[in-house]
């Protein structure tokens, strides 16, 4: 057997291998991070990233740490990011070409060819509410708003009647849910996933007492459309409605509002230059309309458990895709009525019906309510506190951005 040398490192050289082995180490771990916020945005698209996205970080962390083993790790970390957003979970064994990760609520023939919608047609957008039989007048009423050739319309029952729905013309095109007790934002989260009405460019989730003789959805649309709004709401008549939050009031003279100059019913002053709720960057929820991608993100900020979803709407701006206070808004020059009858849990009359020992209804779903918003707030913090990779998108927005106080 030849001798071979053993070259045994000296202090000095063990010193530097591990402050180098220590770097890799770090520049894996900040590459991970960039990658991630890169490609976020990327989850629920059908493409993965490119491999070019990748490449500065990647043979940047090269150059710093020059080792083989980077190299390998590198290319494992870049291989394995792509299939993962290249393949669904469950679809790995599928060949890609038959999977079909969308849907929509399009009703089919049980044998015969589809009826082929018009390419020509305008593009399709979902009406959603929660119903009961005794709103069924109003609920009719706000139905026909939405023309067929135009809209999707999708029923959560939550007193379980359905057929009595069926003297409507419209009843029998639509699509009806049931569930006892449950509400909408109960059914959303369950019936409403992005993937099954990512066809539909907006989606109306609506309350059963509005009042719409003033409304009218075609316009309303274009104006969203120019105005850029992804996330929005009618204005509420103030001489007719239940006023919750000042920021719905209908402004008199203007097509669309952002923001409030005055003081909110909580009593915090608004003034022009305000990026913050009450005064800009939310709507309530009674009618709220989202675009396709900003319900994409709602949908996954609907907490599952949390069925009255108190607090949604204070962060609604993290879904504007882009700033808040641009992006979000109330059309004036299209506005309803917000009646604000005491449906959920029973009616008005249900109330005076009850006998004087039994909890009033509304006043424990009420305070249900409360107690939920006080969960999904401390969730929200710790979600904060324990996502390391995680930035606030609205302090970059918002500070970037010179923003229009003048709407």
């Amino acid at each position: 057997m030849k001798n071979s040398k053993v070259h045994h490192l000296s202090r000095l050289e063990q010193s530097s291998f591990q402050l180098l082995f220590l770097a890799a180490v770090r520049t894996l771990d900040t590459l991970e991070k960039k990658w991630y916020k890169k490609t976020s945005s990327l989850v629920n698209q059908d493409t993965p990233p490119k491999p070019e996205v990748l490449k500065v970080d990647r043979f940047g962390g090269l150059f710093l740490i020059g080792g083989v083993s980077l190299v390998i790790a590198s290319k494992v970390v870049v291989i394995t990011y792509i299939n993962k957003y290249r393949r669904s979970d469950g679809s790995e064994s599928l060949p890609k070409g038959i999977v079909t990760r969308t849907s929509n609520l399009e009703m089919r023939p049980l044998w015969g060819p589809p009826n082929k919608r018009n390419p020509k047609a305008p593009t399709i957008s979902l009406l959603a509410m929660a119903v009961g039989q005794k709103q069924k007048t109003n609920v009719n009423e706000i139905v026909k708003k939405f023309p067929e050739e135009n809209f999707v319309v999708m029923l959560f029952h939550y007193d379980g009647v359905v057929d009595d729905w069926n003297d409507f013309e419209w009843s029998s095109r639509a699509i009806h849910v049931s569930a006892f007790h449950q509400t909408k934002w109960w059914f959303a989260k369950r019936f409403l996933h992005p993937d099954i009405v990512s066809e539909y460019a907006y989606i109306f989730l609506w309350d059963e007492d509005l009042g719409v003789a003033n409304f009218h959805v075609g316009r309303y649309i274009s104006i969203i459309k120019e105005e850029g709004l992804q996330i929005s709401q009618p204005g509420l008549d103030l001489t007719k409605s239940e006023i919750h939050h000042r920021i719905t009031e209908r402004q008199n003279g203007t097509k669309v509002h952002r923001r409030i100059y005055k003081r909110s019913i909580s009593g915090v002053m608004c003034y022009p230059n305000s990026t913050d709720i009450p005064c800009t960057g939310w709507v309530e929820m009674m009618a709220p309309v989202f675009s396709r991608a900003s319900w994409r993100c709602v949908w996954h900020m609907i907490q599952n458990d949390l069925i009255h979803a108190w607090g949604l709407d204070m962060q609604l701006g993290y879904c504007a895709q882009g700033n808040r206070t641009q992006n979000i808004g109330v059309v004036d020059s299209e506005y309803v009525v917000h009646e604000g009858l005491p449906t959920l849990g029973g009616t008005a009359g249900d109330k005076a019906k009850s006998a004087p020992r039994q909890p009033n209804i509304r006043d424990e779903v009420r305070k249900q309510s409360v107690v939920e918003l006080n969960i999904f707030m401390n969730r929200w913090k710790n979600a904060i506190r324990e996502d390391e990779c995680w930035v606030d998108p609205l302090q970059t927005t918002e500070h970037n951005s010179t923003g229009r106080v003048d709407s």
